[in-house]
Parts: C-alpha cells; structure tokens; sequence
C-alpha cells in the first residue's frame, strides 16, 4: 500500500500557511517546492512543504 499523506505548503516570505495537498512520501523523498499565490503578500511566492 502506498505511503500517502497530507503535507502543508508555507509561504516562504511571510511563513504562513496556506496550502495543503497530498504526497506519496515513497516516490518522493525530498521536500515539496511549488509556486503558488499567497493571499496574505497578494502575489505569487515558493512556498515550500513544512512538517
């Protein structure tokens, strides 16, 4: 059975978080960067998978 859980996405800039989303911690190992739209800096930041 694969290992899938739910991760947080943290602004890189002011550290909030504002995303979820899912990751097979099997298949990959290191840490979640994605560029999303943080509605707190009202642009667009990495925001980065926190524990």
């Amino acid at each position: 059975m694969a290992q899938v859980n739910m991760i947080k996405l943290e602004c890189s800039e002011c550290k909030r978080v504002n995303y979820f989303s899912r990751k097979n911690k099997r298949t990959s190992k290191d840490r979640l960067q994605l560029q999303k739209y943080c509605k707190y800096c009202k642009k667009h930041t990495p925001h980065k998978e926190t524990k």
